[in-house]
C-alpha cells in the first residue's frame, strides 16, 4: 500500500497531534516586532494629540481591512462588496443611537451582530459556485442591493440626505466624544486591538489551520474530512461582523452616516489597502491602512484635485515591482553600500 510522501513525516510520527499542537503554539507566540508595533501605536495617542482625528480614521480603516484580510488571506475568497457590511454596521449604530440608546458599546455590539447576520445569510451564495469571478459578482451584487435598499428606505435611513440626529453618549458614562477626537481615537484603538486579538487567536487555532488547508487545496481539504463550506461560511460571517463594527465606529466618532458608507469605493479602497500592506498575516490591513491614509493625506495637501492619480501610480509601482522586492530594497542598498565601501 502506497502513501503520499508529503504526509510521510507526519504519519511516521508516533504522536502527530502533538506536532501540530507545537506548531500552532509556535505560530501563536508574539514576536518582538509585534510588541514594538503596538507600543508605537499606543504611543501615538500621547505624542500626536493634534492628529487624533486622522488616527481614528486609520484605526477604523485598519479594522475594516483586517476583516477583509481574514477571508482573502486565510480562505482565498475575494470580495468586491465588503462595504455592504461596513455600511450596514454604520447605519445600525446610527439608528440605535436615535431610536434606542446612545450608549456606544450597545450600538457597537448591535451593529456587529447585524453585519454578521447579513454575512451568514449571504455567505451560502459564495458556495454555490467556487469560481472566483462568480464570487466577485455575488459580493458586488449584495453590496448594490444593500445600497439601493438604503436609498429607497429614506424614511428610515434619510436616503441621499443622510441620517441626522445621531447623538452618542459619553463612553462608559464618563468620557465625552470631543471635537478633537481624543476619546474617539482611544475608543477606536481599543476596539481595533480587541478584534485583532480575537482574529489572531482564530487564525492560529486548529480552525485557522484548516482554513489555510482550504485556501491552498479545497479538494484535498474536503477529502481529509474538513467541512469546507461550513468553515468558509463561518469565517465569512465573522469577517462581516468585524466590518460592521468598523462601520459602527465611523458613525459613533463622526455622529453622521450617509449613503457614502455603502458606496463602491469603500470596497475598492479596502482592497487597495490590502494590496499595499499584503494579505495573509493580519498586519497587512493595519500597515496598509496607515500607508494608504498617510499617502492620501499627503497627496491631498499637495494636489487636492489629483490625489487619486498619485495613489493609482503608487498602486502600479507596488504591483509591478512587487511588495517583496520593495521590502528587500533597503537591505539590497545597504549591502551594495557596504560592498562599495570595502572596495
Amino acid at each position: 500500500m502506497m502513501t503520499d510522501t508529503s504526509l510521510s513525516p507526519l504519519l511516521a510520527s508516533p504522536r502527530p497531534n502533538e506536532r501540530v499542537s507545537r506548531d500552532l503554539l509556535r505560530r501563536g507566540r508574539w514576536k518582538p516586532a509585534e510588541f514594538v508595533f503596538w507600543l508605537i501605536v499606543a504611543a501615538s495617542f500621547f505624542f500626536l494629540p493634534d492628529r487624533h482625528l486622522l488616527l481614528s480614521e486609520i484605526a477604523i480603516l485598519g479594522l475594516f481591512a483586517l476583516s477583509l484580510d481574514l477571508i482573502i488571506g486565510y480562505a482565498g475568497v475575494v470580495s468586491l462588496g465588503h462595504g455592504a457590511f461596513f455600511g450596514l454596521g454604520a447605519y445600525v449604530a446610527g439608528l440605535t443611537s436615535i431610536h434606542l440608546t446612545g450608549e456606544p458599546l450597545t450600538g457597537l455590539v448591535l451593529a456587529a451582530l447585524a453585519a454578521g447576520l447579513l454575512g451568514l445569510a449571504t455567505g451560502p451564495l459564495l458556495l454555490l459556485r467556487a469560481s472566483d469571478l462568480t464570487r466577485l459578482m455575488v459580493t458586488l451584487g449584495v453590496a448594490m442591493l444593500v445600497l439601493e435598499g438604503a436609498n429607497q428606505a429614506a424614511w428610515l435611513t434619510g436616503g441621499a440626505d443622510g441620517l441626522t440626529g445621531v447623538m452618542i453618549d459619553p463612553l462608559l458614562g464618563r468620557f465625552e466624544f470631543d471635537l478633537f477626537g481624543t476619546t474617539g481615537y482611544a475608543y477606536c484603538l481599543i476596539v481595533t486591538f480587541a478584534f485583532f486579538l480575537i482574529a489572531r487567536r482564530v487564525v492560529t487555532s486548529p480552525y485557522g489551520l484548516s482554513l489555510r488547508a482550504i485556501r491552498d487545496n479545497p479538494l484535498r481539504a474536503r477529502s481529509m474530512g474538513i467541512p469546507v463550506g461550513r468553515r468558509i461560511l463561518g469565517l465569512y460571517a465573522f469577517s462581516a461582523l468585524i466590518a460592521g463594527a468598523a462601520g459602527a465606529l465611523l458613525t459613533q466618532t463622526t455622529m453622521f452616516v450617509s449613503l457614502d458608507v455603502l458606496a463602491f469605493h469603500r470596497s475598492a479602497d479596502v482592497l487597495l489597502i490590502l494590496v499595499l500592506g499584503g494579505v495573509g498575516y493580519l498586519y497587512g490591513g493595519l500597515l496598509g491602512a496607515i500607508g494608504f491614509k498617510l499617502l492620501q493625506d499627503w497627496f491631498s495637501a499637495i494636489t487636492p484635485q489629483y490625489w487619486m492619480f498619485w495613489m493609482g501610480l503608487v498602486l502600479l509601482v507596488v504591483v509591478l515591482i512587487g511588495r517583496e522586492n520593495l521590502n528587500a530594497l533597503p537591505r539590497t542598498l545597504l549591502a551594495r553600500f557596504r560592498k562599495e565601501g570595502r572596495t
